[in-house]
C-alpha cells in the first residue's frame, strides 16, 4: 500500500526556458569527415520568399538564404519534385509548388553558394508518405511497364533540365517513403523491378556520378525495414544508399536506428543515411495553422523542445549515423517559417495564391480526403530553424560546429516535469528537488519550492508550480482511488503475467507493446491485432482475491480500427457470473473509448475483471491501456 501511495514517476515531458540562447553547446562528432552529408530540405523557399518572407543571420541581417545555410555549415538542399502539382485552371496544390521548374531555380540558387542537390522524386502530383502513394494524375490506369516507361521519361526528363541549367546533383532519390507502396503500386516486383529500377536507370544515364537512393520511413519497426533491404536485394536492385526517416517523436530510439541500420549496412554492403529528420524548439504555432507537435502531446520528446534541444537533437542523430559509418544527415524543411503573423485570414490567402502552406485547397481534387479537408499553413514552422520572423536560431550552427564542437559552460536548459500519483486519501508530498537538463545534454539534481497547493477532494488531476534557481517547475498529480489491479498501466515490466489471455479466436498479436504514440499515458499498453477476417476473439483478464465487501468500479480505455461488426466490452465476473458489463468502441486511431463498470461484491469474494473483444473486420487491430479497478465510496 505505502508503495502505491507514493508512486513517483519523471516526465520527460520537458520545460522549455524560453529565449534561445546566442551561445550553444556543441559536443564535437570525433572523426567526421568533411564530405559527411550535412543537408537541409528547402524545398518551400521559393514559395515562401513569393508570399514575402525574408530569411536573415544569426545577427539579424537579410541575406540570401542559401548563403545562410552554407555559411552555417550545410553542405546538400535537399528538394522534393511532384509531378504536375496543378490543377486543371493552374491552381497550386501548394506545399511549395514542387513541379520540376521550382526545383531547377532552387537548383541554380543552392548552386551559386556551392550547394549541391539531392533531388528528392516523389512520383506522384502531391505529397507521398507511408500512407500515401497516389499514382499521378497523367499516369492514371497504365498498366505498370507502360508506368514504368513513364517514370523513366519523366526522371530523365527532370534531370536533363536540372544539368541543361548546370545544377550539380549528389544524389537523387527514386521515391519518397516507399513503404510496400509506390506511385500507385502495392506490388514489390512492381515497386522495385519496374519503378524504382527504371528511375535509377534513368539516374545512371544523365548524372552517372550521382548516388541513387530509395526512402523509407519507421525505422521503429526493424523487421519491416530489413524485410525491404531483402526485397531490394531479392530483386537485385542496383542503388547506392538505403535512407530513412527519423523523427524522434515516432521512430524509436537512436540505438535502434544505429542497430537496424548498422545491420542492413554490413548485409548488403549499401551506404545508409538519415534523409529526414527534425525536431521543435518551442511548442508554440506560429502561423494560426495547427501544427503537428504541439500541446496535444502523444508523442516522445527525448531532447528538450529548446533550441539547444534542437541543436542536441541533430548533433545525436549525426553521431549515430556517423557511428554505424553513415554518410549523412538531412534536415526536413529547415526554413518553413510563417508568411505572416498577424492573422489566419491574412496567411490564407498567401497559402491558396503563393502555395506556401502545406496544402491549398485546389489540392482537395487530386487528394480529396486529407488536403481537401486539412488544407492550410506550415505544420512544423515550430520545427524550422529560423524564428517566426526568419531570424536564423542559434542551432542553425550545429551543421559547422560538428566537427570541432563548442563547450560553452553548462547551463540548465529545461526542466523535467514531475509526474505524481497518490491515493485520494494520503497527503500529496512534492519532492524537494527536480531535475533540470543541461545544455549538454547531462541531467542535474537541483531544489525546488512549490508553491501552495489544495488538494481537490475525491479523484482529481492537477498542476502545481514552482521555483528552481530561476525556473518555473512544474508537477503533474493525479489522485485516485487504490486500483486493485496489478500493472493496471501496463508499465511494470515484471508483472506482465499479472494479466491472462483467452485467445478463442486465434488472434495472431496479442502481447504488450511498448510505444508512446499509442498509449494512452505511459510507454506501454495491450496491443491486440489479426490480418483475416473474423480472426480477433480475445479476453484479456486479471482475477483479483479477498475483496472486502462493497461496490467496485471496473474501467479501461480502448483504441482501434478496422474492426467491421464486432463486440467489444469491459466486465466484472463473480462466481463465473457477469456482475458489471459496459460497452467499448472501436473507431479510430487516437480515439480512446472509456468505459466504467460497476458491481457490488460480496465479502472476501474473488473477481475477474477484464476486456472482451471479438471482430469481424480484416486487419483488425487496438490498443487497451489504463485498467483500474477501484472500491466506490
Amino acid at each position: 500500500m505505502r508503495q502505491f501511495l507514493a508512486t513517483l514517476m519523471i516526465c520527460i515531458c520537458l520545460t522549455a526556458l524560453g529565449t534561445a540562447r546566442s551561445e550553444l553547446y556543441v559536443r564535437e562528432v570525433d572523426g567526421l569527415s568533411e564530405d559527411f552529408f550535412l543537408g537541409m530540405d528547402v524545398s518551400s523557399v521559393l514559395a515562401e520568399e513569393a508570399a514575402g518572407v525574408k530569411y536573415r543571420d544569426e545577427n539579424g541581417v537579410e541575406k540570401d538564404l542559401f548563403e545562410i545555410l552554407r555559411d552555417s555549415g550545410v553542405n546538400l538542399i535537399r528538394v522534393r519534385v511532384w509531378n504536375n502539382p496543378f490543377d486543371m485552371q493552374g491552381f497550386s496544390y501548394g506545399g511549395g509548388n514542387n513541379d520540376i521548374l521550382t526545383a531547377v531555380e532552387i537548383g541554380k540558387r543552392a548552386g551559386a553558394f556551392g550547394l549541391p542537390l539531392l533531388v528528392d522524386f516523389h512520383y506522384s502530383d502531391f505529397w507521398a508518405d507511408p500512407g500515401k502513394q497516389m499514382v499521378p494524375k497523367a499516369w492514371k490506369g497504365l498498366g505498370i511497364k507502360e508506368k514504368a516507361e513513364a517514370l523513366y521519361d519523366f526522371t530523365r526528363d527532370c534531370l536533363e533540365q536540372l544539368k541543361e541549367a548546370g545544377v550539380e546533383v549528389a544524389m537523387v532519390q527514386v521515391g519518397n517513403e516507399t513503404n510496400g507502396r509506390m506511385c500507385g503500386e502495392k506490388i514489390w516486383k512492381n515497386i522495385v523491378y519496374h519503378l524504382m529500377a527504371s528511375g535509377i536507370r534513368a539516374v545512371r544515364e544523365v548524372y552517372p556520378s550521382a548516388l541513387t537512393a530509395v526512402h523509407f520511413a519507421n525505422p521503429e519497426n526493424a523487421e519491416s525495414y530489413l524485410s525491404y533491404a531483402s526485397k531490394l536485394a531479392y530483386y537485385n536492385l542496383d542503388y547506392d544508399v538505403f535512407g530513412t526517416s527519423y523523427y524522434p517523436y515516432w521512430h524509436g530510439t537512436l540505438d535502434n536506428l544505429k542497430n537496424v541500420l548498422g545491420q542492413i549496412r554490413e548485409q548488403y554492403g549499401k551506404e545508409v543515411m538519415v534523409l529526414e529528420t527534425s525536431y521543435a524548439y518551442t511548442l508554440e504555432d506560429g502561423d494560426f495553422s495547427p501544427n503537428t507537435i504541439g500541446e496535444n502531446g502523444g508523442y516522445e520528446t527525448p531532447w528538450p523542445v529548446t533550441v539547444q534541444g534542437q541543436a542536441n537533437e541533430l548533433r545525436d542523430v549525426a553521431d549515430a549515423v556517423h557511428a554505424i559509418g553513415g554518410i549523412g544527415v538531412c534536415w526536413w524543411e529547415g526554413a518553413w517559417v510563417p508568411v505572416g503573423r498577424t492573422d489566419y485570414e491574412e496567411n490564407s490567402l498567401k497559402w491558396e495564391t503563393y502555395g506556401a502552406g502545406w496544402a491549398s485547397s485546389y489540392a482537395g481534387e487530386y487528394d480529396p480526403d486529407d488536403a481537401g479537408k486539412y488544407y492550410g499553413g506550415c505544420a512544423c514552422d515550430n520545427q524550422a530553424m529560423f524564428d517566426f520572423d526568419g531570424k536564423a536560431l542559434p542551432s542553425l550552427q550545429v551543421f559547422r560546429l560538428l566537427r570541432e564542437g563548442q563547450h560553452v559552460p553548462l547551463v540548465p536548459d529545461a526542466l523535467e516535469t514531475v509526474s505524481l500519483t497518490a491515493d485520494v486519501s494520503e497527503s500529496v508530498v512534492l519532492p524537494t528537488t527536480v531535475f533540470a537538463v543541461m545544455n549538454d545534454g547531462s541531467r542535474e539534481e537541483i531544489p525546488v519550492v512549490w508553491d501552495d497547493f489544495t488538494v481537490p477532494e475525491g479523484p482529481a488531476s492537477f498542476s502545481v508550480r514552482g521555483e528552481a534557481q530561476g525556473m518555473e517547475a512544474l508537477a503533474q498529480i493525479r489522485t485516485v482511488y487504490r486500483n486493485y489491479l496489478t500493472d493496471g498501466d501496463f508499465e511494470d515490466q515484471s508483472a506482465d503475467r499479472a494479466w491472462m489471455t483467452d485467445n478463442f479466436g486465434g488472434t495472431q498479436e496479442l502481447w504488450v507493446e511498448e510505444k508512446k504514440s499509442d498509449s494512452l499515458s505511459g510507454t506501454r499498453h495491450y496491443h491486440f491485432y489479426s490480418a483475416p477476417a473474423d480472426s480477433v476473439g480475445f479476453e484479456l483478464y486479471q482475477s483479483v482475491e479477498h475483496l472486502a465487501k462493497g461496490t467496485y468500479a471496473f474501467e479501461v480505455s480502448l483504441m482501434g480500427g478496422d474492426a467491421g461488426e464486432y463486440e467489444a466490452y469491459a466486465f466484472i465476473e463473480t462466481d463465473g457470473e457477469v456482475a458489471g458489463k459496459a460497452d467499448l468502441a472501436i473507431t479510430s486511431w487516437n480515439q480512446w473509448h472509456h468505459a466504467v463498470c460497476t458491481a457490488q461484491i460480496p465479502e472476501g469474494k474473488a473477481v475477474r475483471v477484464g476486456v472482451r473483444v471479438v471482430c469481424h473486420g480484416a486487419g483488425a487491430w487496438g490498443k487497451i491501456d489504463d485498467a483500474a479497478l477501484t472500491r466506490v465510496p
